[in-house]
């Protein structure tokens, strides 16, 4: 009856052509303009989960009561010195932070006034006592510094310290790095290159960390979710306030942005990336595929106009039915025209088979509408199954796209009955002069026969001897390895991952106050798994009484030298000059005939400052600039230094402190993993314990964790309702357990050997990719579908028939779609497109080699009568299609 249904649809449509071609033009164009007009994407990757998830509930939760989770740009400053990276990132604060259109706040935590300020009040008490004992001992130098601010200070302040020399206060060894150092500069500076200076690496005795050298500005953007990278409008005013206020030219600093919003901006930049070149490569492979099974450009041009207009019929309604795209479910236009080009290249070599024994075209186009029918219709019904599958599952972002292709599926089958033979019918191709079967084939289909039973062994015990692989099969769920390292915003996390001052895959407890917090962190902080904790009393340094006592005691003996009476005015080129050849003067007499590091630095410094006398003013100039500069900037660091007073969690700045404790009272408990950030099985570890000890925790390690199981357990879920709703489907048209089980069976063993290749290549599956895996059992099963319904009518002789024909070109084509993906930038839609690929080229192979050995001769015959297995030329049986 469906087969009979099928070919009086076949045969309405070719009698009212152009009825037919024009209502479906009509609905193709006001999709199209609907489509234009309505188009959206949400970037919101948090949408990509259903919200009412308890994990995601405590997610939302804490965003609700602190902000800074995943609308956030961290924008890294990096300069050659300490200074310099602190007055770039202030520089970029003061610029930013009047744009409130494009930012709701603008932070530097560390170039902040209050850890300024209390600098000291945070490192140990007895590195507190050195530092403050230096500093007093260094009264004279830091008042002839304070006084004259300038190149003819600095070679003053020279001049001082060789007097202690002389004095024998001070060796001239020890002040070998300071001379060195100096010397450097200047080299730097004669020679035309960046010259740079820190006084801060000077008074600390070693070199800058990396850490030291760079300063982080968090930034809270308006994010603008309807366009397709929803910080661009931010990321790009950062940028140009980076070039506006030449940082790099005035700082030397270089600033990288990364953060949850420039990485998923980036995200969506690398899959437009090489996009417009992979679809171009695409459509030609695919239309060389197509001619390669038709012959015929008419028939061709037919499949494409078919397969663009069910794709502009399923966009729009793709929108309509959910509003807006997401990450994922963009995808449904490649899945549409991978898998939707299959029922036209099944219809149409069905149709070039029946053409070459009917003369007719109409009759030819009935017949093919006839045979093809139920095996179509039943193809299109399991695979949108499969899409419809992901339905019911938590994990939104596939399960729109489940719901789109799904949809697509049935549009791409009725576009197939309905446009495709009315657009034959127009362009009227010309007869089939011969067979389309593979002669060349025959002897595998007699191999397949007379070896029956030791290819299914074969393939069985190969199979199964492969199981324990299944063992090794590796999930990675740290989403970071599904972004391309080589942008920005991803190769700046991953540096800032490798920091050990730079708290990475954290976990967030929201406590009811301050006082549980200290209970939760002191809980959480003797967990193995966990590095530190740290709440918002964190922020109020212990032992304050003896470190405010030294420096109170600072302060007092260095009040005149920092805070001169008069400064002197800048000096002219000309007593730059002289104070440069009577520092050098007196180094050379320090000096003397002594050896040592010392005597070697100051003769080496005593030859570059008479060069740089005899250099030209820019040359001072930037001499100047290198020592001077940062000169100033540490001893206003200082003055603000030595003015600390208590802290008690009450003086916290509020802006800061808005950061631990929400306004209704609430606090948050950082938590830092004390493992390998890079390593996924220390990140579950560290996500387990604080779950068992604080189960309202969330945060982006709980996140991270979380997600990855959510997501699997979708698939699992989506696989068992594909299976389910195949298998019952499956039933209800073959009514046989049997036939069911023909089905089945060599679908279920392409998926085992898919992932026992995955293990044997070390391809791990992820949050992309693993969409591949219920996607086979609706995609694979239309193949077998094709197979098993030709053999249950007692066709043989299958690989050499034109069904196999339709089946290869079919299955070459939709692995071009899906393998286009595999060239794409982006790592996980790459990922995504090998697995496609890979499970795709499994279950071909289970389609064309296995699946006759296992099916056997026929039990049926079709409605002519029996048919000899044997027969050749025009008159032997010739298997549907279907």
């Amino acid at each position: 009856m469906l087969n009979l249904a099928i070919a009086r649809i076949v045969e309405f449509c070719t009698r009212h052509v152009w009825p037919i071609i024009v209502a479906s033009l009509i609905l193709a164009v006001a999709g199209g303009v609907y489509t234009a007009r309505h188009f959206a994407i949400n970037a919101d990757v948090t949408r990509l989960i259903s919200s009412e998830l308890p994990w995601r509930q405590r997610e939302l939760a804490y965003e609700a009561a602190f902000t800074h989770g995943t609308e956030l740009i961290v924008a890294v400053v990096q300069a050659p010195t300490p200074e310099l990276a602190s007055g770039a990132a202030r520089a970029l604060v003061n610029r930013l932070t009047p744009d409130t259109a494009l930012f709701r706040s603008v932070q530097s935590p560390t170039s902040s006034d209050f850890f300024v300020r209390n600098r000291f009040l945070f490192m140990p008490a007895e590195e507190v006592g050195g530092i403050t004992a230096r500093l007093s001992q260094a009264g004279p130098l830091l008042s002839q510094l304070t006084g004259d601010p300038s190149l003819r200070g600095l070679v003053q302040a020279l001049s001082l310290t060789l007097t202690g020399v002389q004095g024998e206060q001070v060796t001239l060894d020890g002040l070998a790095r300071a001379l060195t150092m100096s010397a450097d500069t200047i080299d730097k500076a004669l020679a035309g290159e960046p010259a740079w200076f820190s006084w801060y690496v000077l008074m600390n005795g070693q070199p800058a960390t990396v850490s030291e050298l760079r300063r982080i500005v968090t930034i809270k953007p308006v994010l603008d979710y309807h366009a397709l990278q929803p910080g661009e409008r931010a990321t790009a005013a950062i940028r140009k306030a980076v070039a506006d206020l030449n940082l790099a030219g005035e700082f030397g600093a270089n600033v990288r942005l990364t953060g949850p919003v420039p990485i998923a901006d980036d995200e969506f930049g690398t899959l437009k990336e090489g996009a417009a070149l992979n679809a171009t490569i695409t459509i030609a492979v695919v239309l060389f595929i197509l001619w390669l099974a038709l012959k015929s450009y008419r028939i061709i041009v037919a499949v494409f106009i078919n397969l663009a207009v069910g794709l502009a019929i399923t966009a729009a309604l793709g929108l309509m039915m959910v509003g807006a795209l997401n990450l994922i479910s963009v995808a449904f236009a490649v899945l549409f025209v991978g898998l939707g080009v299959d029922f036209g290249l099944q219809f149409s070599v069905r149709y070039r088979s029946e053409r070459y024994k009917h003369p007719d075209l109409g009759r030819a186009l009935r017949s093919a509408g006839k045979r093809a029918g139920a095996p179509l219709t039943l193809a299109a019904a399991a695979t949108a199954a499969g899409f419809l599958s992901f339905l019911p599952t938590d994990y939104r972002g596939v399960s729109e796209l489940g719901l789109i292709a799904g949809v697509g599926m049935a549009i791409a089958f009725l576009t197939s009955i309905t446009l495709l033979p009315a657009l034959l019918k127009l362009f009227n191709p010309p007869r089939e002069s011969e067979p389309l079967g593979y002669a060349a084939l025959a002897p595998v289909d007699s191999f397949l026969e007379k070896h029956r039973v030791p290819v299914i062994a074969l393939t069985l015990l190969v199979a199964i001897a492969g199981l324990p692989l299944l063992m090794y099969l590796r999930f990675d769920f740290n989403p970071i390895n599904l972004r391309s390292p080589h942008v920005e915003s991803v190769a700046t996390y991953l540096d800032l991952r490798r920091d050990p001052t730079v708290s990475s895959h954290t976990a967030e407890v929201l406590v009811p106050s301050v006082a549980a917090a200290a209970t939760v962190a002191k809980r959480l902080s003797a967990l193995p798994d966990v590095g530190r904790t740290m709440t918002i009393d964190s922020l109020v340094p212990p032992d304050q009484e003896p470190k405010l006592a030294r420096i109170r005691a600072a302060a007092t003996a260095l009040r005149r030298a920092l805070n001169p009476p008069a400064v002197k005015p800048a000096p002219s080129d000309a007593e730059v000059v002289a104070a440069l050849r009577n520092g050098a003067q007196g180094l050379l007499q320090t000096a003397g005939n002594a050896t040592g590091a010392g005597a070697d630095a100051a003769k080496r410094l005593a030859a570059d400052l008479v060069r740089l006398a005899d250099g030209s003013p820019a040359q001072r100039a930037t001499v100047a600039k290198a020592m001077v500069a940062p000169m100033v900037s540490d001893l206003a660091d200082l003055r603000t230094a030595l003015q600390a007073g208590p802290v008690t969690r009450e003086s916290i700045p509020p802006e800061i402190a808005r950061e631990w404790v929400a306004p209704d009272g609430r606090a948050r408990v950082e938590v830092a993993l004390k493992g390998d950030p890079n390593d996924n099985e220390a990140i579950g570890a560290f996500a387990r314990a604080v779950l068992a000890t604080a189960p309202a925790a969330t945060g982006e390690a709980i996140g991270i964790y979380e997600s990855g199981k959510t997501i699997v357990r979708a698939f699992i879920e989506a696989g068992a309702w594909a299976l389910l709703s195949i298998s019952i489907l499956l039933w209800i048209v073959l009514r046989r357990i049997g036939d069911v089980l023909l089905t089945l069976v060599p679908l279920l063993l392409a998926g085992v050997v898919t992932l026992e290749i995955c293990v044997l290549i070390g391809f791990p599956l992820n949050f992309a990719n693993i969409i591949a895996l219920p996607l086979l059992l609706g995609v694979g099963v239309a193949f077998k579908i094709y197979y098993v319904m030709a053999w249950r009518s007692g066709q043989t002789r299958l690989l050499q028939s034109s069904l196999t024909r339709a089946v290869f070109f079919s299955a070459t084509a939709t692995a071009t779609a899906f393998g286009s993906l595999w060239f794409s930038s982006h790592p996980g839609t790459s990922s995504m497109g090998k697995l496609l690929a890979l499970s795709l080229a499994c279950t071909l192979a289970a389609a064309v080699l296995f699946q006759p050995a296992l099916m056997g001769k026929p039990r049926e015959k079709d409605e002519a009568g029996a048919t000899d297995a044997t027969a050749t030329g025009p008159r032997a049986k010739e298997p549907s299609v279907t």
